[in-house]
């Protein structure tokens, strides 16, 4: 289905495509994700990347080699992106599960829950957070934790717009760029490539449930690249 619906932009020529699912990628593992991703971008004509994979490279790109993951997903879920992460050479060192109410629903997480588990959770100042799946609102939560301490804080959604500006030459700290992006890029030290260059990169003009700065126009003449995230 992926390669019909990278090929459904009519006259708009992509020079970037995201993923924007990371569950159905995590039982792929990372090797199977980026040759998943090698034959989209391919067949695309334009490097696609998987929003799992996009966490990976901007993980690399800010040194973080362990990780707290923060998920709102079903148990059996939560253990295949744990799973995912290590099998990519990453440590998980605590999951904090995440509940909207009584149950698991990523998309019914509300930023009071969210603020409140992760506070709950009493976490380590250096922690590097991972807050997974790309339907969970976070901006607001993360803006508010992020007065709280240093913490390297990434998302799904994060992780794929600051792989987007990477790979349309946008820096993460540029002053069009989200604040969140500025604070991961100012936070870290990092400024810019974060990807591993493996011919699998990719893009989408994403965040959760928000834009988090890059680029929407075509090579036609347009003036700056196109880039899409696709569910």
């Amino acid at each position: 289905m992926l390669p019909e619906v990278l090929g459904n932009f009519g006259g708009l020529r992509l020079d970037a495509a995201v993923v924007s699912c990371t569950g159905s990628h995590y039982l792929l593992t990372p090797e199977g994700d980026r040759a998943l991703c090698a034959e989209l971008s391919e067949r695309a004509g334009a490097p696609v990347r998987s929003a799992a994979l996009a966490i990976l490279d901007t993980a690399r790109a800010v040194g973080a080699e362990r990780l707290v993951l923060v998920s709102p997903y079903e148990p059996w879920l939560t253990e295949l992106s744990h799973a995912y992460w290590e099998s990519a050479g990453l440590t998980v060192d605590r999951i904090v599960k995440i509940r909207a109410g009584a149950r698991f629903s990523p998309y019914d997480v509300t930023t009071d829950e969210l603020v409140a588990q992760v506070r709950e959770a009493e976490l380590p100042e250096d922690a590097t957070l991972l807050f997974t799946g790309t339907g969970m609102f976070t901006f607001d939560a993360l803006a508010e934790l992020g007065r709280e301490s240093g913490r390297v804080l990434l998302t799904s959604n994060l992780a794929s717009a600051w792989w987007a500006r990477d790979t349309l030459g946008l820096p993460a700290d540029g002053p069009d760029a989200h604040p969140l992006l500025r604070r991961l890029a100012e936070r870290t030290g990092a400024r810019g490539r974060a990807s591993d260059r493996d011919g699998t990169g990719g893009a989408g003009r994403t965040g959760d449930h928000g834009s988090t700065g890059g680029a929407a126009s075509g090579r036609d003449g347009a003036p700056g690249p196109a880039a899409v995230a696709v569910p």
